[in-house]
């Protein structure tokens, strides 16, 4: 099996290849990353030399249609991963192209070298903010109404559903995944989670957008690419898979239980305005990925997140540089 995994350098992105590596011994990795602020080739380089003629890195940019060709040329798939994007929703706010090239046109251009090169399944790894905000109750199912609300969402949603215009138009094995928000080692220090370790671990007020109520459903990393993985070998191609964590936390919620756990006092917390359009709450539904493919997420985010704060603790040296450079 030769598999492309794009965006192999990110925090999600590296986490997969990890997996793969670790558990598809008889599988070819290659990594495409365009290797911009979030892309961290340190993220893999315990692993990576190990790996040998396993693991083959590519510098390219999704959107670059010629050096897509030329990868794919080379490479012979059997099988594309797309994790490749720009994902962070207040730069998207301050500035949508970036996210319009890369989420949209890159996805565009991926696929269709898919098609060309007959590569035998696509996988779109999305997110659950294409569904918008829920009220105090439900869930988001495959069928909930797509409604994004900041231009990372949309063009998310974009990519969503070319992926998807491609399997009935072509008929390629495309298959799309939507996950709740993501936590665990490697994340780069502007999300929430690793942005409130650090910032506690150095006594920085920890910023909470508006009144901290908002909901998310946290899911670990690991718990989220199990899932990608078993989408990707048993899913129904043109299917839809959430992928949620079953754990539901507001943000306050979260930033307290990081304050505790680094035993720092609650006044580091400095709420500031919110964001535009900041969705209410998420919360995944995701028993048709349980049903159909037997998985089924292993972290509590209690003792999840309690993980990932030791993991930040013991690993100053990783995201240090990278807090000077955001």
């Amino acid at each position: 099996m030769r598999i492309l995994v794009t965006g192999g350098c990110g925090f999600i992105g590296s986490n997969f290849v990890r997996l793969l590596l670790a558990t598809r011994q008889d599988w070819t990795i290659h990594n495409l990353d365009a290797l911009t602020y979030a892309g961290n080739p340190a993220n893999l380089a315990d692993v990576a030399p190990q790996a040998g003629a396993r693991y083959v890195f590519h510098k390219a940019d999704i959107a670059d249609a010629p050096a897509v060709e030329r990868i794919f040329t080379e490479g012979k798939f059997d099988a594309v991963v797309n994790f490749a994007a720009e994902s962070h929703v207040d730069r998207s706010i301050t500035g949508p192209l970036a996210f319009i090239q890369t989420n949209v046109v890159g996805t565009a251009i991926l696929l269709d070298a898919a098609r060309r090169h007959k590569v035998a399944r696509f996988l779109q790894i999305g997110t659950d903010e294409v569904y918008g905000s829920l009220g105090p109750t439900g869930r988001f199912t495959e069928l909930s109404p797509l409604q994004p609300s900041s231009p990372y969402s949309a063009s998310k949603t974009s990519a969503d559903l070319l992926a998807l215009a491609h399997f009935h138009t072509f008929k390629q094995e495309v298959l799309v995944t939507r996950c709740s928000n993501n936590y665990g080692p490697y994340q780069f220090p502007e999300k929430l989670i690793p942005l409130m370790i650090t910032n506690a671990m150095g006594d920085i007020p920890l910023p909470v957008y508006g009144d901290g109520l908002n909901v998310r459903d946290w899911i670990h990393v690991h718990d989220h690419n199990e899932a990608a993985l078993a989408v990707l070998e048993r899913g129904r191609a043109g299917e839809v898979y959430n992928i949620g964590g079953d754990g539901e936390m507001t943000n306050i919620e979260v930033v307290k239980m990081i304050l505790s756990e680094l035993k720092k006092p609650e006044s580091l917390i400095k709420y500031v305005q919110d964001r535009l359009g900041h969705d209410r709450r998420y919360a995944i539904d995701s028993s048709k990925t349980q049903g159909e493919l037997g998985w089924k997420p292993k972290h509590r985010p209690a003792q999840g997140i309690k993980e990932t704060i030791a993991w930040y603790v013991a690993n100053r040296t990783w995201w240090e540089p990278l807090r000077r450079k955001s």
